[in-house]
């Protein structure tokens, strides 16, 4: 099988259609980065520790983001197949544990995916309450209209999803746009009253052994590490991508330096413009910097804005994570019908419609538990074993093509094994005790499954090099 392809043919099957270049590549990636995430998370994370000190929880976090970036770009280019992790997962494990591994992810995928879309969906519901009276309560909250309101944002989003792959890169990139347009709007109205004694002023002790930096860190990265998620998206859409072992790595790579760049400009605007403590208590902290600079009708104009980003983000995740139910189905591991491609606009429209739902049901929580949750879920089984992944198909698989090599390996791998595991720790007692039981519960699922299969460990383990050319396959 070529190294390029999505998977096994079938014959007479509609087949994913190889359609995103380089650039909406890239823009799916950071719209997906951004989104509602900076606007609705710096308050957070400055009083989560304590300061403009802030600024430095947004560096650690991209150290992390491009460690674990460089993972993606190998597996990405050496495997572009559509599912991402899914496909990772299941060619470096199945030698020892046939098909838990990728079973596990996309049972947490299931969660986790949607979770991540729930909250840009409870950021423009935060956001529409500074323009509609009565979306948000006044400790910032949504009420039953900005829930009404949420659901049917998660409905639009399935909507304009129902088209070709080509169509949608084509709206991927004019939602990009706004998305660029409205961080750099909010960037320059900060600037224009920048106080550099506002954005400097460390609290005494801000950096002492035991001061709110060190203390506030740990929550704070779990905050930064969910801004910078997306910069994988493209690698989920990996068969409909052009040229993948080129473009993967370069959009995963850009994307991160982008949104790394725009958080620290947008991040010290914002505290150089208002004072930290009127930030920590912001519900639309955007909103109040260009209200501050420019008058209530351009807060108004920017908001619109905002709200239009958090909607692209939510379009960006569900079209990138729809593909994770839809290649574990064609593996036989989920039921077939999210296996299915809509039989004329050629994409997986089952998988897509369970998505929305849960979207719409988690964008029903607080933003903080829904961040904490997904945070826990998605670290053991994607974070941590794509990178074991990696290390694995370098020692089972090393004449597997790779057009790109992960630069100081294993360096980068060891980076992002321990950020993970801070993060996880971090993520919280109750978030960790509800990951671990998701797990169980999907180690359980996997069981009544391959009895039912008759696969590993109740049948023969099947090993099934999809992306290795020349190969002999190896004994069981």
């Amino acid at each position: 099988m070529s190294p390029h392809s999505a998977g096994p043919a079938q014959p007479g099957s509609a087949r994913l259609e190889r359609r995103i270049g380089p650039i909406q590549a890239t823009a799916i990636n950071m719209t997906q980065m951004c989104g509602i995430g900076p606007f609705v998370t710096i308050p957070a994370m400055v009083a989560t520790m304590g300061g403009p000190q802030a600024v430095f929880g947004w560096l650690v976090g991209a150290l992390l983001a491009m460690a674990d970036g460089l993972v993606w770009a190998e597996l990405g280019a050496a495997m572009p197949g559509a599912g991402g992790t899914y496909v990772y997962l299941r060619e470096a494990f199945q030698y020892r544990t046939g098909r838990l591994m990728p079973f596990l992810f996309a049972w947490t995928a299931m969660l986790f995916i949607p979770l991540i879309m729930s909250t840009g969906v409870i950021g423009l519901v935060s956001y529409l309450g500074y323009l509609v009276p009565g979306v948000v309560d006044a400790s910032g909250q949504a009420t039953v209209l900005g829930h009404a309101i949420g659901i049917g944002v998660v409905a639009l989003v399935v909507l304009l999803l129902y088209r070709k792959i080509a169509e949608i890169g084509r709206m991927t990139t004019v939602f990009f746009v706004v998305m660029l347009v409205s961080a750099v709007a909010v960037i320059v109205a900060a600037y224009a009253h920048f106080h550099a004694d506002l954005a400097f002023g460390y609290p005494a002790g801000a950096f002492a052994l035991g001061g709110p930096f060190w203390t506030g860190l740990g929550a704070g990265l779990v905050i930064a590490i969910y801004d910078y998620l997306g910069y994988n998206t493209s690698a989920y859409l990996g068969a409909e991508v052009r040229d993948p072992g080129r473009t993967l790595p370069r959009s995963i790579g850009l994307a991160i330096l982008g949104i790394m760049v725009l958080y620290l400009l947008l991040q010290l605007g914002v505290l150089g413009a208002v004072p930290w403590q009127e930030v920590a208590k912001s519900s639309s902290v955007a909103s109040l910097v260009v209200e501050r600079s420019w008058g209530v009708a351009a807060a108004r104009v920017l908001t619109v804005f905002i709200v239009v980003t958090a909607f692209a983000s939510v379009f960006a995740g569900l079209l990138g994570g729809s593909r994770v139910p839809y290649e574990a189905a064609r593996d036989r591991l989920f039921l077939p019908w999210f296996g299915r491609l809509h039989p004329r606009l050629h994409f997986p429209h089952v998988a897509l419609l369970a998505m929305g739902v849960i979207t719409a049901i988690g964008s029903l929580f607080p933003l903080q538990a829904v961040i904490s949750m997904l945070t826990a879920v998605f670290v053991i089984v994607q974070s941590v074993a794509q990178v074991v992944a990696l290390i694995v198909l370098r020692r089972r698989q090393p004449d597997l093509v790779r057009p790109y090599r992960q630069w100081l390996y294993p360096l980068p791998c060891l980076v992002a094994l321990a950020g993970w595991a801070y993060v996880y720790v971090s993520s919280g007692g109750q978030q960790i005790l509800l990951s671990l039981g998701w797990l169980v519960l999907g180690v359980l699922a996997f069981l009544v499954w391959a009895r039912v299969e008759r696969t590993w460990p109740f049948g023969v383990r099947e090993v099934r090099e999809s992306f290795r050319t020349g190969a002999t396959p190896e004994p069981v």
